[in-house]
């Protein structure tokens, strides 16, 4: 007998981002969250995105043991303003028990109903800078701090609940070797003479700071078409200003500027800390910071986060200036491999972007309605 509840406490919040740990703890490639970080991103006192979304967090137990979570979610700006009714929901893990993940779909699909909404997907977050899509290739591939790691199951209960795919994401890698500049190098100086733009590098975070609203006000702009985007808003951007700046090197984020300064393009490159929070097992302390600092400087992976071209630039080559002062960097601290997060099927130009440099799909994930 599976028994539902709803998260009403901290002690209960606790064990719902506990409960992966023990889920994939014999797994060498699953990747976990900083336990008091995930907290904090679920405390409506703490996450703005709260201001315009919200959530139900469920647990199944069965013999008094959790075996099983989900989070409901809606986000009121792509529900009123955008008119898709569509309910959410994400973080869902369970064990290998279709009772157990139909009894969790199903208070999601009350939660829809209660709320006159269309259909359900999943698993998505609250927004687009959340993870999204389960993995349904790809499961012996270390997982990243920005992706879900899940075993191969999960597809199966997806499909035996009556769901079908929604969207389709592919994860591509390529080594850093293969961005040869003899593709982007002449390019990069005749795009700069055409259009009089030219290349904006950073050397400390706190240069960057004056910056970050322009970015996301951008990355607004550049995927407000695609049928899955919620925009970024204003209080948000102060919340990941100060959640994820801090983990960038200033010399992995690359903007492109007009002649009046205006931002062109910009694109964020992260270093792999797949390893270092694997060590961290959930914790800063006592040794967790140490080794997320020393992936910072050291790390020989890297993941592109998010890059962004203002419509009026696109198709135009302007990726070939970004592409240039990353060679650059890469070359001095030895990258090997360039790993990029999951990226829409459907999105044929973000594809041909990086066609000349050999990628390869590693990974696939996909949503489900």
């Amino acid at each position: 007998m599976v028994t539902i509840y709803r998260v009403e406490d901290k002690a209960d919040l606790k064990r719902f981002v506990k409960f992966p740990f023990s889920l994939y703890k014999k797994s060498p490639y699953w990747v976990p969250p900083i336990i008091n970080g995930e907290m904090e991103s679920f405390n409506p006192n703490k996450n703005p995105v709260f201001e315009n979304a919200e959530a139900t967090f469920f647990l199944a137990l069965k013999n008094e043991k959790v075996v099983g979570r989900v989070a409901a979610i809606i986000n009121w700006l792509e529900v009123k303003e955008q008119r898709i009714l569509k309910m959410r929901f994400g973080w869902f893990d369970f064990v290998d028990d279709f009772e157990v993940s139909k009894a969790l779909l199903d208070k999601v699909f009350e939660i829809g109903k209660e709320n006159m909404l269309a259909y359900m997907e999943g698993p998505v977050g609250f927004s687009n800078l959340d993870k999204v899509g389960v993995l349904t290739e790809g499961f012996d591939h270390i997982g990243t701090m920005i992706t879900w790691y899940n075993h191969p199951y999960y597809k199966l209960h997806y499909e035996q609940y009556g769901m079908v795919k929604e969207k389709e994401y592919l994860e591509n890698k390529f080594l850093a070797a293969k961005a040869d500049p003899k593709l982007f190098y002449k390019a990069n100086l005749l795009i700069k003479k055409r259009y009089n733009l030219r290349e904006k590098n950073f050397t400390t975070n706190k240069e960057i700071m004056p910056w970050v609203d322009k970015m996301f006000d951008l990355f607004n702009e550049t995927y407000s078409s695609l049928s899955s985007f919620v925009k970024i808003t204003d209080v948000q951007k102060e919340y990941f200003k100060k959640k994820y700046i801090s983990f960038i090197n200033p010399e992995y984020i690359k903007f492109v500027v007009d002649a009046e300064d205006n931002l062109v393009a910009f694109a964020i490159v992260m270093p792999s800390f797949s390893e270092a929070l694997q060590k961290a097992k959930g914790r800063l302390f006592p040794l967790g910071l140490f080794h997320l600092l020393k992936a910072k400087k050291n790390s020989k992976d890297v993941i592109f986060y998010l890059i962004g071209i203002h419509p009026s630039y696109q198709n135009k080559g302007v990726t070939a200036i970004i592409f240039n002062e990353y060679y650059k960097v890469f070359q001095q601290r030895g990258i090997v491999n360039c790993i990029r997060t999951p990226e829409l099927e459907e999105n044929i130009a973000i594809r041909q972007m990086w066609k000349n440099f050999d990628p390869v799909t590693h990974k696939r994930r996909r949503t489900y309605r």
